[in-house]
């Protein structure tokens, strides 16, 4: 038989599925395991959204549906990008599709030709990499730091570009670090981006999940000129409790838009004409239950960080949005726990799942390899119970 394609050879799978892979495995065998890892939100789905989706069954709002999206939804994402954010976006300007991961992927198809080079900030959500990599582009990753707030500065990213470069991915709030770009700050990006005419990927999935007051400021909003070059990527997942509706939608030119959709016709075709039709209720109606939600993360978030602070060992990193955390393992490597010398974060995470009990995601294949990831979209119980094993098993290691 003749070799496989050596490019979709070299993508590896995610880490976050693998580990809750584990998790999952564990569970069904009856084991008492608690799971941090997987990011979804751990409420149901809004009455009223779930509502607009069974209607349209009944309705039969069965058949195909325009790639773009529906003209309902489309206008609903219009109407919350401005209502929110005060940016203006026709209905031209924006495809919806079936997550965020595809909404990526076709922008990164619509950007670059191969060798182009894309700017990713590290710490980097696991699946930007790949991405990338499968659309033919060369990920070029800028090292950042926890002292800097895991923001990538404007000084940094000067350097890291080439005549090769095309696109720079930003990410706030991140995923995994928990952290937002002020407006100070994203206005010094903007510039460079600007001077080296660079596109812009922003990726605002958890825009409505902040903490302790911030302010969320959207890329596109800073001008005109920055407007121009950004193709914005959300969709309802986090915000909505809608992660198995599968919806996410780019906002961007027309000329981009229309890229994307042709791309989405021979691949994706329409996205679900019920996920759809709770969509456009989800952008276009309620908002009331966001803010109950947020309010609870803000909670579970405090006293995962005040409780966490307090283990010998391992040093939280105060997230500022998301429903994520990292825990800094840098005291911990180089140590034996259990017999397993610790040299990364996937030897911590391997070891607390097996012997802990407790599943939460390694870094490293987000570009920081000292630091695990939990996520506290779970119940405040399995939080206490978590951090029990953590002290636990730290303390008897």
């Amino acid at each position: 038989m003749k070799a496989l394609s050596q490019q979709a050879q070299s993508v590896r799978a995610s880490t976050t599925m693998a580990i809750d892979t584990q998790f999952k495995k564990m569970r069904a065998e009856g084991i008492d395991v608690i799971g941090f890892s997987v990011g979804e939100p751990d409420f149901p789905t809004p009455e009223h959204i779930k509502q607009a989706g069974i209607r349209a069954i009944e309705n039969n709002q069965t058949k195909y549906t325009p790639t773009p999206g529906t003209l309902d939804v489309r206008q609903a994402v219009s109407k919350r990008l401005k209502e929110d954010w005060g940016l203006d976006y026709s209905t031209d300007e924006i495809v919806v599709t079936g997550g965020g991961k595809p909404v990526l992927y076709g922008a990164l198809k619509a950007l670059l030709n191969p060798g182009d080079e894309v700017i990713l900030p590290a710490p980097y959500w696991v699946s930007y990499y790949e991405l990338i990599k499968m659309t033919g582009g060369v990920p070029v990753v800028v090292e950042t730091t926890e002292e800097d707030g895991f923001n990538l500065t404007p000084e940094h990213l000067r350097a890291a570009i080439t005549p090769k470069t095309k696109a720079i991915i930003l990410n706030s709030p991140s995923n995994p670090t928990g952290m937002i770009y002020s407006r100070e700050h994203l206005q010094a990006i903007a510039q460079v981006c600007t001077e080296a005419d660079l596109y812009v990927i922003a990726d605002e999935m958890y825009s409505k999940l902040v903490f302790d007051g911030k302010e969320f400021v959207s890329f596109p909003t800073l001008s005109d000129d920055a407007k121009a070059r950004t193709i914005l990527v959300n969709g309802a997942s986090k915000t909505y409790a809608m992660t198995g509706w599968r919806i996410g939608f780019a906002a961007a030119s027309k000329e981009i838009i229309k890229i994307m959709s042709n791309y989405f016709s021979h691949s994706l075709s329409g996205t679900c004409s019920i996920a759809q039709a709770a969509a456009a209720e989800a952008f276009g109606g309620s908002q009331a239950e966001i803010e109950t939600m947020r309010q609870e993360f803000e909670r579970r978030r405090n006293y995962l960080y005040e409780r966490m602070s307090q283990i010998p060992g391992v040093h939280p990193v105060r997230s500022e949005a998301t429903f994520y955390m990292l825990m800094n393992l840098s005291e911990l490597i180089g140590k034996t726990l259990y017999g397993v010398e610790i040299h990364d974060a996937d030897d911590f995470a391997d070891v607390f799942l097996r012997e802990g009990l407790v599943a939460v995601v390694p870094c490293t294949g987000f570009g920081a390899p000292h630091y695990v990831r939990w996520s506290f979209a779970v119940s405040m119980e399995n939080i206490q119970k978590g951090l029990d094993r953590l002290e636990y098993f730290l303390k008897n290691a």
